[in-house]
């Protein structure tokens, strides 16, 4: 421990304590250096630290000395005007950040948020069918078996419903209709969608379907109307739409139970529910995806006890 210092190193490249010697406390040294190739050289002739500052307005500036000198810091903090009304400070992580550099300076990460938790962790990588991964890891896999209710899946309690269980639905038998009204319904008249004349050097065939029709219409055919558990559409999360679909296509979708995740109630009145996962597999006649992603419902539990 020591109290505050304030050091002078004049000729930084050749005395080399600064670099070398690792005090914790207020100890700073101030470096005169003659451009910005110069403060990279010296910010990382320390092997590593925790975090670098950089003060400037200017953009270029700012995008130089993180290229040069982010690979010897765990964090780089860019003050300007406006960021340095707020600052937390040069040391003050968030725990979502990286937060340790190289070498001595926390191997890469330090002990913020879930990073801190996994340094205590041994981790294994699980390897084998699908299916098998499935049920060792509780997260359904693309690929793994399916499970098929008589019951479909909104009629089910969050307690009910398995992990890799899965509806297969109807089909449907997309129309130029179906493009044209949803262009008009949605406000969406990209000329792939609504012009055929366009498609001249573009990847597409002819009209193609909107992707968000796809996925509009996946809803149609996955949803039960009837009241049951399920509360509410919680969201969507990675959807790419990965074959064009054109008038004359049919399509069904694989809608499986992806991952259930519990929620803790945030009071006394609040009901017992979770978070599931779903897996939207939309795919066409020849039974290829045209479009995947995942929705989130919140629904709710049996035992409200």
């Amino acid at each position: 421990f020591c109290s505050p210092i304030l050091l002078l190193n004049d000729d930084p490249f050749n005395k080399q304590g600064a670099h070398n010697i690792e005090a914790f406390g207020p100890v700073s040294t101030l470096m005169p250096y003659k451009d910005l190739g110069e403060a990279i050289e010296l910010a990382n002739m320390g092997k590593g630290s925790l975090v670098s500052t950089v003060a400037t307005a200017d953009e270029r500036i700012a995008t130089d000395y993180v290229m040069g000198a982010a690979a010897y810091h765990g964090r780089i903090l860019i003050l300007n005007e406006e960021s340095a009304k707020e600052s937390t400070g040069h040391g003050s992580p968030m725990p979502l950040l990286v937060h340790g550099g190289p070498g001595r300076a926390g191997g890469g990460e330090e002990m913020g948020g879930v990073r801190g938790v996994k340094h205590y962790l041994q981790r294994t990588a699980i390897q084998g069918h699908p299916t098998m991964i499935t049920a060792v890891t509780g997260q359904y896999q693309k690929g793994a078996a399916y499970k098929e209710k008589a019951i479909h899946p909104f009629q089910q309690h969050f307690e009910d419903l398995e992990v890799g269980e899965t509806l297969i639905t109807a089909k449907h038998t997309v129309t130029e209709a179906d493009i044209v009204n949803f262009a008009n319904v949605s406000g969406d008249h990209f000329y792939a969608h609504v012009d055929e004349t366009s498609l001249e050097g573009t990847i597409f065939e002819r009209r193609v379907a909107h992707g968000y029709y796809l996925l509009s219409k996946a809803a149609g055919l996955f949803v039960d109307g009837r009241k049951g558990p399920v509360l509410l559409n919680y969201g969507i999360e990675d959807f790419r739409f990965t074959k064009p679909v054109y008038p004359g296509a049919t399509i069904g979708v694989r809608f499986s139970c992806k991952e259930k995740i519990r929620q803790e109630k945030r009071d006394e009145e609040d009901i017992r529910k979770g978070i599931v996962k779903w897996m939207v597999d939309v795919y066409d006649e020849t039974g290829e995806t045209v479009a995947i992603g995942t929705i989130l419902t919140m629904v709710r539990m049996r035992d409200q006890s």
